[in-house]
């Protein structure tokens, strides 16, 4: 891996500023992507940006910057984005600051603005060695987030294509789907998510799925299989319930979607578990509907007074085995299995020893 510090004076970065909402934002001669097209819009409060221009013109230093140099010899800015704009705004005459613009100030003035020197660390290596050192970045403001990590190493046409549909507030990804995904899209939960689900589909990494990518012209295959899981979504569960956003659907698009579902029988199953008190997880009633696993639902345990009546009324005797055991040592089972309509009451429960429970729910 390789780092190196530079200095960089400010008239250097603000040549060629550039800000365009739909194209981005750049800097240094155009070869500095400030903000990356539709990444996260968090800006500086206005007393945080005027002390970075108070911070230049008292000559105190600004804290270090970093950029990842792309394979083309441009760059990608990581950390130091709110300093990066607040001082480029300011030159481009878009604020004032004690009712001065820059071109209100003397010659000087400007000139001392202009040839300050910003620390710069340059970084460049294989993707695994920027990822690892990225990772160990004490990042000032926001925490970039794992898959901010991952933007910052496989960026390239493809990723600003994908950025487009699922990074930015009203991307189409979140007026056409929002209810079912969870998180932020300009923090990059969207993307996260819907590159996690076409992995799992490939039987890959997310981050093997974005290398193979990353040089692609579009992510019009992405866009495209998402829109296919959300349309089975809506398909197999027409009823929308808020239990519903966030779940894994394109894990079980991947796994259901060339199965005959009935989307009548499943909506019927769910409003019967909806109501049943047994069912702690609501969420997880539309993963049960599929595979039927209890695990999903995280059934409702025996209260501890029901499982001491089951116990006394057994006089600690495991009707499986027919030892006697402590209560510590058995646990509450359900008679008439839940599945079939066996409610978690005193009446339904006996008491089996850990060996005999754990083999029953082995079956």
């Amino acid at each position: 891996m390789k780092i190196e510090l530079k200095e960089i004076l400010i008239k250097d970065l603000f040549e060629g500023y550039k800000d365009n909402t739909d194209e981005g934002v750049v800097a240094y001669g155009g070869k500095l992507n400030v903000r990356p097209p539709y990444q996260r819009e968090f800006v500086y409060k206005d007393a945080q940006r005027n002390a970075v221009i108070d911070t230049i013109r008292k000559e105190f230093p600004l804290n270090v910057m970093y950029w990842v140099k792309n394979s083309d010899g441009t760059y990608e800015l990581l950390d130091g984005q709110q300093r990066t704009l607040s001082i480029c705004q300011y030159l481009n005459k878009e604020f004032s600051i004690n009712h001065q613009y820059i071109h209100n100030l003397t010659q000087e003035e400007k000139d001392q603005i202009l040839n300050y020197k910003l620390m710069i660390y340059f970084c460049e290596g294989t993707d695994k060695e920027k990822l690892s050192w990225f990772e160990t970045i004490n990042i000032a403001g926001e925490k970039l987030t794992p898959q901010e990590l991952r933007n910052a190493i496989y960026t390239g046409p493809w990723l600003t294509s994908a950025k487009k549909y699922f990074s930015k507030k009203t991307c189409v990804a979140h007026q056409m789907a929002s209810d079912y995904l969870k998180g932020s899209p300009i923090r990059q939960d969207y993307l996260e998510a819907i590159i996690g689900w076409v992995a799992d589909r490939d039987k890959i990494a997310l981050e093997e799925y974005m290398a193979i990518h990353q040089d692609d012209e579009n992510a019009e295959e992405l866009w495209n299989y998402f829109k296919s899981v959300i349309e089975w979504v809506k398909k197999v569960f027409p009823t929308y319930r808020k239990e519903m956003k966030g779940l894994p659907f394109g894990i079980l698009y991947n796994k259901y979607k060339d199965t005959e579902l009935d989307a009548n029988a499943l909506e019927e199953k769910i409003k019967e578990l909806m109501l049943d008190e047994d069912v702690d997880r609501k969420a997880g009633i539309y993963e049960y509907v599929l595979d039927h696993d209890e695990r999903h639902l995280n059934i409702r345990s025996f209260t501890p007074k029901q499982k001491r009546e089951a116990y006394e009324r057994q006089n600690g005797i495991c009707p499986k085995c027919g030892g006697h055991f402590e209560l510590n040592e058995m646990e509450g089972d359900h008679i008439t299995p839940w599945s079939q309509g066996g409610p978690t009451t005193s009446e339904n429960c006996q008491m089996l020893c850990k060996d005999c429970n754990r083999r029953k729910s082995d079956i």
